[in-house]
């Protein structure tokens, strides 16, 4: 049954691309569900980000294939900041890390605002601004060049910056990810920058929402290390892990609360 949702789910998302707007009634007869079925459906799919809701039916999120960051801002809130709850309890006083930039990592930066004694290296705008004022973390830049769209800097300059530096967890984020290619993003070199991040990391996680697992939306890949987190939101569907599992990656559900549900 869990198999049969997930599928109807994905069609749901891809039907909505396509057209722009998808109502409950055509896809109640499209898939030979109840009307309520598919309102489920629709709900699970605004929660994790995949569609927002109209009235009547839903549309897709994005007309563009890469969404700005004011747009990433407002898709899928209440699971980046579950995300980041999780992820910030990880660390431990007087560690060394290393946040990706992105609007979930922004998240994991929000939650350690008041922590004293750490050491926070970004190459993101979004975590910078919410360090800013953390008197308590020391807040290093990797520097390079901004890439407006992402507000990430990148570069030669960014990854020479990077290669000298290690640390005790590395978080980063993703446009989406797969289990056999890795971390999927529109921009060759922000896939260069993230396969750098894997090396110079003891622990590495991948902070995804559930709409970006099983994606392949570009054509530019990082292949993940052999060991390494998946933390995702509690929407995720179980036939949608069973490839990562299958591989041998940890994974950790958070719910809504930001505690691990798996």
């Amino acid at each position: 049954m869990r198999r049969d949702n997930h599928a109807r789910r994905q069609a749901i998302v891809e039907l909505a691309s396509t057209s722009g707007l998808a109502s409950v009634d055509e896809l109640s007869q499209r898939f030979g569900v109840t009307a309520s079925t598919i309102r489920r459906d629709l709900a699970q799919l605004e929660q994790s980000g995949q569609l927002a809701r109209t009235y009547g039916g839903a549309r897709a999120i994005l007309a563009h294939p890469e969404a700005d960051l004011r747009q990433r801002l407002g898709e899928a809130h209440e699971a980046k900041r579950a995300i980041g709850h999780w992820a910030a309890s990880q660390v431990r006083p007087g560690e060394t890390i290393l946040l990706d930039a992105g609007t979930t990592t922004a998240a994991v930066a929000h939650e350690l605002r008041d922590r004293e004694g750490l050491t926070v290296v970004t190459p993101g705008m979004t975590v910078l601004n919410e360090l800013a004022s953390a008197d308590g973390v020391e807040v290093e830049c990797l520097g390079g060049t901004l890439r407006q769209l992402s507000q990430a800097f990148l570069g030669p300059a960014t990854e020479a910056a990077l290669e000298r530096r290690t640390f005790d967890r590395v978080f980063l984020g993703a446009d989406s990810v797969t289990a056999d290619r890795g971390i999927c993003e529109a921009d060759v070199r922000q896939t260069r920058l993230k396969e750098l991040m894997t090396r110079q990391g003891k622990q590495v996680y991948l902070l995804v929402h559930a709409a970006k697992i099983g994606r392949a939306p570009f054509h530019a890949w990082a292949p993940m290390p052999r060991h390494w987190t998946l933390v995702t939101d509690q929407s995720v569907e179980e036939a949608a892990l069973e490839p990562f599992r299958a591989r041998g990656v940890d994974i950790a559900v958070v719910g809504q609360q930001g505690e691990r549900v798996q």
